[in-house]
């Protein structure tokens, strides 16, 4: 009898329900929808403010002073570059300024720390992109207009070599299809990464212009350079392989970072030497970060007082100071953050013994600062 009353209230129910195929029921079907998409957009809408003035409220102040900060500052010898006027920058927008809601003790950190940035010296542009090309680990990403597909582009990684002027030049077989495309239709570009490269925090170029077969009597001493950067490349004699390089440099971005990234002239590029001391820079880097690591978070904490990291990874090592990717988390947060940070030199160095002579001076200067706050 249970069932049988179910089954009598549902046909009552339906007497009351317009059919499925009737206009009535087509509306009242669309009414309802319309009222849950309004209902679920009030939510989201609700959702996305509640979590940006969280996201500024932890994040704001330090997106905008700590990664803010793109100057980039060359030694006394070489020309000084300035940020371009329309330079990307990181914008963290939210209600209120977020600076009242910050820790006060964390903000005189932050601004501590946005200033040293800025007054760090640093590698002119040129010269940290030409470093980048000249120490690579000798592979890029070479982007060509395919003849096969045109209006798209083809994708190959393929090695190379910097010249004396740092244009990259390669030795391609006549089978491979970026050959094909090359000879086809010469532009170009070419997306080289850090040799340690990890993700967007670390360095990057592209290199845009034409490529073309470099003349024979020229081939023969590309060979013996290309031989240093990729010592096993047996296939160099090969019959079938030709030498090209792109001899017209038309333009050139580069990305440093978060919030570093602009460009040069090819002029200035050719122009640029490579950093000298970059060039062993990775092994002096790699020593630090296995046995004495717990040193370059006392520099860090000497530089910039308050600053307490517990982790530092050194990236980079060039004559005028170390790029550190760091850990730390922030007074009154639970939030950890990671990013780099520019530890500068306190004098140039230009040679293996000057690096190691800086940074012992730095690290005692930093263990008398320790042991006189104890």
């Amino acid at each position: 009898s249970c069932s049988k009353n179910v089954t009598n209230h549902h046909r009552h129910q339906s007497q009351h329900l317009p059919h499925p195929h009737t206009p009535q029921f087509c509306f009242q079907f669309i009414l309802l929808t319309m009222r849950l998409s309004t209902l679920c957009m009030l939510l989201l809408v609700h959702s996305a403010n509640s979590f940006s003035a969280s996201y500024t409220s932890s994040f704001g102040t330090f997106n905008k002073s700590w990664l803010g900060s793109t100057a980039l500052k060359s030694n006394p010898d070489d020309k000084v570059e300035k940020e371009p006027k329309n330079a990307p920058g990181h914008d963290v927008r939210g209600g209120g300024d977020v600076s009242k809601e910050m820790d006060p003790e964390e903000l005189k950190i932050q601004e501590a720390f946005a200033e040293h940035q800025q007054n760090a010296p640093k590698l002119g542009w040129s010269t940290d992109i030409r470093t980048l090309v000249q120490y690579n680990h000798g592979f890029a990403v070479m982007a060509t207009n395919s003849k096969a597909h045109p209006g798209y582009p083809g994708g190959s990684v393929v090695g190379f070599a910097p010249d004396e002027k740092g244009r990259p030049f390669f030795v391609f077989s006549g089978m491979s299809t970026h050959t094909q495309d090359i000879l086809a239709d010469p532009r170009c570009s070419l997306t080289i990464a850090s040799k340690d490269f990890k993700g967007a925090a670390d360095g990057r170029v592209n290199l845009m212009g034409k490529v073309s077969k470099v003349p024979s009597e020229e081939c023969d001493a590309l060979r013996q350079q290309y031989l240093e950067k990729h010592p096993g490349a047996f296939w160099v004699n090969f019959g079938d392989f030709n030498w090209f390089r792109m001899d017209e440099i038309e333009d050139i971005r580069f990305v440093g970072g978060f919030a570093r990234a602009g460009s040069v002239t090819p002029e200035e590029y050719v122009d640029a030497k490579p950093d000298p001391i970059s060039a062993f820079g990775s092994h002096i880097a790699q020593h630090m970060n296995e046995d004495h690591m717990e040193s370059t978070i006392a520099m860090i904490a000497d530089q910039i007082p308050g600053l307490v990291v517990s982790e530092a990874v050194i990236t980079s090592v060039d004559s005028l100071g170390m790029y550190v990717k760091v850990s730390r988390t922030p007074r009154a947060s639970d939030q950890p953050q990671q990013f780099k940070l520019r530890l500068p030199f306190p004098k140039q160095a230009n040679n293996r013994k000057d690096v190691k002579d800086i940074i012992v001076e730095m690290t005692r200067s930093a263990a008398a600062v320790g042991s006189g706050d104890n």
